[in-house]
């Protein structure tokens, strides 16, 4: 049920952002991470996970205000959410992270990105936009502890944060540009709580059960 709610309003978010209704994605975004969460609850997911999540949904009530002050707040509750994130791939995950070759490809990625976006960027903003680049790129490279699903959820967690840091940068930017920060965020979000879930990203029997004893009871 709810990963069938998340799902739901994601692509509601979607179709508003493309047809330009802003007032729609307003209402709808604040909904997504608190409907995942759920979801990572049903499941019987690690607390640890809803904090991330929730870190996630504090993050993007603080953006959908344009101020440089809140922006830099909700960088810092997305930069915690990924510290979670990290302490989750050392606890779930069953190998290491993928190979070097990886892990050269993410720095210099790293490395490329922040130094082009460094002239463009509001001198206050560079720190802080740098900082938080590295503890990213170091979340999208541990995610491929958890297997291909999990790796390609912190990929595109590293790419919708890019592209938001190149609009800060007034970079050019596609046609509808949250559009595809918003499609990569959830995506990334999803999958990285999928590969957390593991066998759990179906509810349990158990948990089913006692929640239709509880309808039950409730009539």
């Amino acid at each position: 049920m709810w990963r069938a709610a998340f799902l739901g309003v994601c692509a509601a978010d979607l179709v508003a952002l493309l047809v330009g209704a802003e007032g729609a994605h307003i209402v709808l975004k604040p909904l997504l991470m608190p409907l995942l969460a759920a979801y990572v609850i049903a499941c019987r997911g690690p607390r640890l996970l809803c904090a991330a999540l929730l870190l996630g949904w504090c993050g993007d009530v603080l953006l959908l205000f344009d101020q440089d002050t809140v922006f830099l707040a909700g960088m810092g509750a997305f930069a915690v959410g990924h510290v979670c994130y990290l302490v989750l791939f050392k606890r779930h995950g069953t190998a290491r992270a993928r190979s070097a070759l990886l892990g050269a490809a993410y720095g210099v990625a790293l490395v490329v990105t922040v130094a082009s976006l460094w002239p463009d960027l509001p001198a206050d903003m560079r720190g802080p936009v740098a900082a938080y680049s590295v503890l990213l790129t170091c979340m999208a490279f541990a995610s491929s502890r958890l297997g291909t699903a999990a790796g390609i959820g912190g990929a595109l967690f590293l790419l919708s944060d890019s592209l938001i840091a190149m609009g800060v940068a007034d970079w050019p930017a596609l046609p509808r540009p949250d559009f595809w920060v918003m499609g990569t965020y959830v995506a990334a979000q999803y999958l990285l709580a999928r590969g957390v879930l593991g066998e759990r990203a179906v509810p349990s029997q158990a948990y089913r059960e006692r929640r239709a004893a509880t309808r039950r009871t409730a009539h």
